[in-house]
């Protein structure tokens, strides 16, 4: 079956549960951080410490995550999903019976391996299973899940907390993991592959009258070719544009209570909600961004200039304490509305850079842009904050932002 021949509910399906595994994905990435006040009393360890965590988790993840693109186009996309979404549940329900803070860092590895798997598996199959016309959309509900996870973990890891405690609250977010796990082997007939989405069967080598290389020298023929379509300037530019959004989003959500504590003395109850009003407010604009995304022509790095710079603007007048603390709602929902807003046409410049045959590479590695930005905003964040500088935090994550519109407009300049 092609993605012509899909049905249209079919298709809906598809963009449904891999909006829901990428919901997890982010989901598990934002459990640890809202428990971080209950590791420091409970490990007695900073916030550097803590955030040495998560970089772990982050770099695993990166790492691993252009190697999950090869896998993605060379096995079953939806049989890669599967596999990393069992390593990440699993990890993070283990993580409630550590008996001390050095034993989360060999399952934040394991974790992060899981969490390598989404990006290059799920825009693979959405990519061949959705019709290319629908593609804005497809990108932007993927990315809305991405962000309802995001929302949703402050709330849901905060509140387990204060009813069960932070260890059984890990227990019973990785056991939740297990039900999609489910869900998604069970529909697992409706994602397709690039090979699926091809019109043509792929030519053999040496076909055409070209000789096979020696037998000796076809492994490193074969490196060359394999990594060849990562090997682009456009490509590179769009990797370090995750880089720095990463960056800025991750520096802001990993320690968005102690920022609010240290800038405007909100203690954690109050902050936290908070951050869910800025994913909440992404949300929103992911939807809107994804209609726009398909209506914008090829004129996505405008789009994402002009949102990020936005957004940008907002986190600097944040800091500057041009708000007042019980009106911060506002402002914090506003730049989530203009980061998301930016979401879909991100993915779809992507899109440009990746042909069908390499599209499980090129999507794991520029995505790994997003783990090497997370991996760094956090330690660099947890200094910041020891040392009572909250202020110059936010001027880092506003900074991130706009070298992000360089890199996006780079990018786009490059392929003309």
């Amino acid at each position: 079956m092609t993605v012509e021949e899909a049905p249209g509910r079919g298709q809906a399906r598809v963009i449904g549960l891999i909006s829901l595994a990428h919901g997890a994905s982010h989901f598990y990435q934002l459990t640890l951080p809202p428990l971080f006040p209950h590791l420091k009393e409970a490990f007695a360890v900073s916030y550097t410490e803590l955030g040495t965590l998560m970089t772990v988790f982050y770099v695993s993840s990166g790492v691993s995550q252009t190697a999950a693109g090869f896998l993605v186009d060379r096995f079953p996309a939806r049989t890669v999903l599967l596999c990393g979404l069992a390593l990440l549940c699993a990890a993070i329900l283990l993580m409630g019976f550590a008996p001390s803070f050095w034993m989360l860092f060999p399952l934040a590895v394991v974790a992060g391996l899981g969490n390598s798997v989404f990006h290059p598996a799920d825009l693979s199959i959405l990519t061949a299973s959705i019709r290319r016309t629908r593609h804005g959309r497809a990108y932007g509900f993927h990315t809305l899940g991405g962000n309802l996870g995001y929302a949703l973990a402050p709330l849901v890891m905060v509140g387990l907390a204060l009813e069960l405690g932070w260890r059984s609250a890990l227990v019973v977010a990785g056991a939740g993991g297990l039900v999609l796990f489910l869900l998604l082997l069970l529909n697992r007939h409706l994602f397709l592959d690039a090979e699926d989405e091809a019109s043509s069967p792929p030519v053999s080598p040496g076909a055409g009258g070209r000789p096979e290389a020696p037998l000796w020298r076809r492994p490193l023929a074969a490196a060359r070719q394999g990594f060849a379509p990562l090997l682009s300037t456009p490509v590179w530019l769009c990797f370090a544009f995750f880089v720095f959004l990463s960056g800025a989003t991750i520096g802001l959500q990993s320690f968005f209570p102690a920022l609010m504590d240290q800038l405007y003395g909100l203690p954690v109850a109050e902050g936290a909600p908070l951050l869910s009003v800025f994913l909440f407010g992404a949300s929103g604009g992911v939807l809107l961004g994804g209609f726009l995304a398909e209506r914008v022509g090829a004129r996505h790095q405008v789009v994402i200039a002009a949102g990020l710079a936005s957004a940008a603007a907002f986190f600097i007048a944040i800091s500057l304490g041009l708000f007042p603390a019980a009106l911060l709602g506002i402002p914090f929902a506003i730049a989530g509305i203009l980061v998301g807003l930016t979401m879909p046409s991100r993915d779809m410049l992507v899109r440009e850079t990746a042909a069908a045959s390499a599209r499980g590479r090129v999507f794991g590695f520029v995505y790994s842009g997003l783990d090497v930005g997370a991996a760094a905003a956090p330690l660099i964040v947890g200094l910041l904050l020891d040392h009572g500088s909250p202020r110059m935090a936010l001027w880092l994550i506003a900074a991130l932002l706009l070298l992000a519109i360089v890199s996006a407009v780079a990018a786009k300049g490059r392929r003309g």
